[in-house]
């Protein structure tokens, strides 16, 4: 089951036996799973536990707390959102990679110093790459449009997702990543605003643009930037897709070029898994969407128009982009099918479902996780110095992440870096191979594969 919320109670349990098995009868009387227990404080009198729960809503909460107070022996001292408290202060900060402690170093650092690398850099411009930090800088680009499951909550609301895609660069493939919140959702003022910012980054990412108007942005982009442009929605659940699939049907013995595939959902991710589909299996897939232009769209890059029934029926493996929760009932799974259902919070149909209604493999959007592939693919698109990414460098990255997967598992863990380095490598090395590559990669660069740890942890 998935949830909404998660909180922790600080509960003074009298020291008596069978007064925590009590709290816990309780808590799940009112449909309530328990997560992590905590010992706070061990008394002669009173034991102080944190106890961290799973909620649908606050409504549940409300009669959660209302069955605990309910216990002679149980108090509730604090109801905490563990949340909430995580994103004090925000999750992302500058920091110097230099240290500025004496004078001696100020002068190095600022001026008059700094006035030496100004000259080097006006009459040598690709001198920015070795002595500034654009070329490891990524600007994460969003007008709010499209956040999560939440749809249109504005720019400033959809910051907190920024800063976690910004250190998730960080950490796993140690590459600046600077959220840019835009206040208006007109293309063409998105478009001039990221071309008048774009010579402080090495690349643009643009995070939950809703579609069509993302399509356009990104095309313009492409065609207007000498740097490289992804949209995460796009290619990097694309390529987490691809990824999957690959593993799918190598454990259930499916040929995956000719395999029947339908999309339910043509937005930004469904538009661009059909379109990847196409090019790496050379067969069109089903599609169907809410709009006539959604499908329109699908048909012009190649795609078959066609309708949900048509697909539950018909298509050997379905993937389900359409954000319309429980959409997919047990009854329409037939034996044997794929089911991706990737829509979050609420997937079309959960996989425990799927399976038990005999789905061969179903996954949902934790499993599909695009942070398996954007950030070893910009990486390896700024080691090797492309100015755009191509369809060979994004299918590198997806057979990587396919190839990290453990022996009869469909995904890598998403936060092993060794996966993250095994992208970032594929991507380089394939954008050396199709000569796009502006920066020369030597042997050097590609050893540390089998390291423990990357060379940027």
């Amino acid at each position: 089951m998935d949830y909404k919320i998660v909180r922790t109670l600080r509960c003074k349990n009298a020291s008596i036996p069978g007064t925590l098995g009590k709290l816990a009868t309780a808590i799940g009387s009112v449909g309530v799973d328990v997560g992590n227990i905590t010992t706070v404080h061990l008394g002669h009198h009173f034991t102080v536990r944190d106890v961290e729960v799973f909620l649908d809503n606050e409504e549940q909460l409300a009669y959660l707390l209302d069955e605990i107070s309910r216990l002679k022996e149980t108090t509730v001292l604090e109801v905490r959102d563990d949340v909430l408290e995580l994103h004090k202060g925000g999750k992302i900060k500058m920091i110097n990679t230099v240290s500025i402690n004496s004078l001696e170093h100020l002068r190095k650092v600022y001026t008059p110093g700094v006035a030496e690398v100004c000259k080097l850099i006006r009459t040598q411009p690709s001198s920015k790459n070795i002595y500034t930090a654009i070329p490891y800088s990524v600007a994460i680009v969003t007008d709010g449009t499209r956040i999560l499951g939440l749809g249109d909550v504005g720019p400033i609301a959809g910051m907190p997702v920024m800063e976690g895609k910004a250190a998730l660069l960080q950490q796993l493939v140690g590459i600046s990543g600077i959220p840019i919140l835009l206040n208006t959702t007109d293309p063409d003022r998105i478009v001039e605003t990221i071309k008048n910012i774009a010579p402080t980054f090495g690349g643009i990412q643009l995070e939950d643009v809703a579609s069509p108007r993302c399509f356009l942005i990104e095309d313009r982009l492409e065609n207007e930037l000498n740097i490289p442009v992804m949209h995460d929605d796009q290619q990097g659940t694309a390529m987490v897709v691809l990824a999957t699939l690959v593993n799918a049907c190598k454990l259930s013995n499916v040929t995956l070029q000719e395999a029947k595939i339908g999309l339910v959902g043509l937005g930004a991710a469904g538009l661009s898994i059909g379109k990847f589909l196409l090019k790496y299996t050379s067969n069109p897939t089903l599609g169907t969407a809410r709009t006539k232009d959604s499908v329109k769209r699908h048909v012009e890059q190649g795609g078959i128009p066609s309708s949900f029934d048509e697909i539950m029926q018909t298509a050997d493996i379905v993937i389900a982009t359409s954000t319309v929760g429980g959409l997919i009932k047990p009854s329409m799974i037939r034996k044997g099918q794929i089911i991706f259902a990737l829509s979050n919070p609420h997937p079309e149909i959960t996989a425990e479902l799927a399976m038990a209604s005999g789905a061969t493999f179903a996954v949902d959007g934790r499993t599909v996780n695009n942070l398996l592939a954007y950030p070893g693919i910009w990486r390896g698109t700024l080691d090797a110095m492309v100015a755009k990414i191509t369809y060979e460098m994004y299918i590198a990255a997806a057979l990587a992440i396919a190839g990290a997967a453990a022996e009869r598992e469909l995904v890598p863990n998403v936060l092993d870096p060794k996966v993250h380095l095994a992208v970032a490598h594929s991507v380089a090395r394939a954008a050396v191979q199709s000569g796009v590559a502006q920066r020369p990669l030597d042997d050097d660069y590609f050893e540390n594969i089998d390291v423990k740890k990357p060379p940027w942890i």
